[in-house]
């Protein structure tokens, strides 16, 4: 079969630490990496895991010594760190932001909420985030039966560890401006 990934270079990257990506608290598998070109996700071998997960602090700057890696199914690049130095703290007038999580968006699109509104749904909440200039902050997620079919159709907005359920467009847009101000 092959390997997934096709190692193409080794890079060596210095930069600001904004902190881990992951989907459980205390499981860094991903740092985010300010640099001057944006901020970029460096994945985290599981043997460095544990040593830097209780010495890097937001905002120190650090150096990374990774591999970048193509999957040749899609096309996608992928880095992968295999050293990780902290340089130390760069005391900079305009410091480089912290991103803001993002709020998702997660829409069912199965049979029953299609069938009872789930299109309509999506694409006033697509134009109402338009209209309000929201679509570059919020992902939209299609996804599978929500097992709430009785209420269908089914929309759940997450802003940070809050959940909203059975909200329309136009109150997650109000519930994202003042989440993002």
């Amino acid at each position: 079969m092959g390997e997934k990934y096709l190692a193409l270079s080794e890079l060596n990257i210095e930069g600001q630490f904004l902190g881990f990506a992951g989907k459980k608290t205390g499981k860094y598998k991903h740092l985010q990496l300010g640099i001057a070109g944006g901020n970029i996700k460096i994945k985290i071998p599981k043997n460095l895991r544990c040593s830097i997960g209780l010495s890097l602090v937001p905002g120190e700057q650090i150096h990374i010594d990774a591999i970048s890696k193509l999957n040749p199914r899609n096309r996608k690049l992928k880095l992968e760190a295999y050293q990780i130095q902290a340089v130390g703290f760069c005391l900079v007038k305009h410091p480089l932001p912290l991103p803001q999580p993002k709020a998702k968006i997660m829409v069912c699109q199965k049979s029953g909420c299609m069938k009872r509104g789930g299109k309509g749904l999506l694409s006033d909440l697509e134009k109402t985030l338009g209209d309000r200039g929201l679509s570059d902050k919020v992902t939209i997620e299609h996804t599978d039966c929500q097992k709430r079919c009785s209420s269908a159709p089914n929309c759940v907005l997450m802003l940070g560890k809050k959940q909203y359920k059975k909200v329309q467009p136009e109150t997650i847009a109000s519930l994202l401006e003042n989440h993002l101000s």
